[in-house]
């Protein structure tokens, strides 16, 4: 790294104490430096967890970064206090007249809704318009994937017969090797998945503009991009904490109204008190780290204000 970050952002102190490379605000201003501009849409329900997730692994690169947190003024947070949006995060309002060398938005469950139902839905749709003149290149998350394949490209979600939950073996289809955002991939990796629907490979396979990169036989296409590198679509959790889905799964457990799903591969030996097997961190940084470096950093103009249409 370094990225900046404010100094009493709560994922400041647990990145400093896992010895990551973190940057304040006083001593990023003093360097004479562009640094990329990144805006992260955050739609998961626990905020902080999602900003230090993201922080972590956007930490692996020698670039420095900024990063500007909206979140959706159409939708009320119950599970993060006032005191935090207003101090951390702005809203679509506030940053419509910035450019942006990169956007990230990230999953929420809200999946089993129809995305017209989806309370922010309008304002999300707003701001993915908004992301083809002032955005450079877009990396979204989960049901972000599924829900900006759906607005760019009409490609629908389907209803899964139980919860897609686990750790699953991928690999990277070989006649997309060349693309730069699998750059120092295995041909063979590991991903989590959280979700209850899914994106078709025959549906995507039809749109022109789209390469699948990675896929599995169990969760189906992982890594989807524009071939022109404005976009990525990941339907996994590659940010997931090596604890995420124990909670997420322990959660459900306790909860009568829900039928839990054992993540998959992830437990050693299927006991849930036994040791998780942490299998994806390694290709979860390197792809983040490839597209801020070959994609957002490589191409972007200095001048963000020669953005074009993408």
């Amino acid at each position: 790294m370094p990225i900046k970050i404010p100094d009493n952002l709560p994922a400041a102190k647990i990145l400093k104490d896992e010895n990551i490379f973190i940057m304040n605000e006083t001593r990023a201003t003093t360097q004479k430096i562009r640094p990329l501009k990144l805006l992260i849409l955050n739609i998961m329900p626990t905020k902080i967890v999602t900003e230090t997730q993201l922080l972590r692994l956007l930490s692996n690169t020698p670039l420095q970064t900024e990063v500007d947190w909206i979140h959706m003024a159409s939708h009320d947070s119950k599970n993060v206090s006032k005191e935090h949006l207003l101090a951390f995060y702005k809203t679509f309002d506030d940053i419509k007249d910035n450019k942006y060398d990169g956007l990230i938005i990230t999953g929420a469950p809200v999946e089993k809704l129809e995305f017209e139902e989806v309370d922010y839905w309008d304002e999300l749709t707003q701001l993915l318009e908004w992301s083809k003149t002032h955005v450079f290149s877009s990396f979204f998350i989960c049901w972000a994937a599924q829900a900006s394949l759906h607005y760019f490209y009409g490609i629908s979600k389907h209803l899964l017969p139980h919860k897609l939950t686990g750790v699953y073996l991928h690999h990277t289809n070989v006649d997309k090797m060349k693309r730069k955002i699998l750059r120092g991939f295995d041909y063979q990796f590991y991903a989590p998945h959280s979700r209850y629907t899914t994106v078709l490979k025959e549906e995507i396979e039809q749109v022109k503009d789209l390469d699948i990169l990675a896929e599995s036989k169990e969760a189906g296409v992982y890594i989807v991009a524009s071939k022109d590198g404005s976009r990525f679509f990941i339907t996994g959790h590659p940010e997931y904490d090596p604890d995420t889905l124990d909670k997420e799964y322990r959660r459900d457990l306790a909860n009568p109204d829900i039928v839990s799903e054992m993540p998959k591969n992830y437990y050693l030996n299927d006991d849930i008190d036994s040791e998780i097997q942490v299998k994806w961190r390694s290709h979860a940084y390197l792809i983040f780290a490839n597209w801020l470096n070959y994609y957002v950093y490589q191409e972007t103009p200095y001048d963000l204000d020669e953005l074009k249409e993408r």
